[in-house]
């Protein structure tokens, strides 16, 4: 799987304000639903924030990946937002959090769901790419980073 696959430079934002781990994943929703009339931004968000009270998506380093299943979409579908300044995520190593993937999957891609939830943490575990990204001042930039 590429991450050109399920991600296009139309879904990538940088220098997002946002002040929270909720406001992010709103703004995340937003970016998802936009230009798609089958997704609704506030049925995004309650399944983001579905997953993140299971336990934080936050995989440290910065970076955090939201995740959900939805029976509205036939297709994997992502988003990625670089955001102006940390947050605070609850994430693993507990530092904050200023670069954020949100994936959203068919509800019945359980293996689908686990294999791309495993190349993006593999993906995210290279420092150099995480430093890219913050530096990213598109998101053609970003899109290109992404996925080279």
């Amino acid at each position: 799987m590429q991450i050109s696959e399920i991600i296009s430079p139309d879904k990538i934002s940088c220098h997002v304000h946002a002040s929270s781990k909720k406001g992010a994943l709103e703004e995340l929703s937003k970016l998802i639903a936009s230009d798609t009339s089958s997704l609704v931004y506030t049925e995004i968000f309650d399944c983001f924030n579905a997953r993140e009270r299971l336990g934080s998506t936050g995989l440290g380093n910065g970076v955090a990946i939201p995740h959900g299943r939805l029976k509205e979409i036939s297709q994997p579908v992502a988003a990625f937002i670089q955001l102006d300044n940390a947050i605070e995520y609850d994430a693993l190593d507990q530092k904050p959090v200023d670069l954020i993937f949100g994936l959203l999957v068919p509800e019945d891609s359980t293996e689908e769901h686990l294999q791309i939830l495993a190349k993006l943490a593999s993906l995210f575990s290279d420092s150099g790419l995480v430093n890219r990204l913050r530096e990213g001042d598109s998101p053609e930039k970003l899109y290109e980073t992404l996925n080279n």
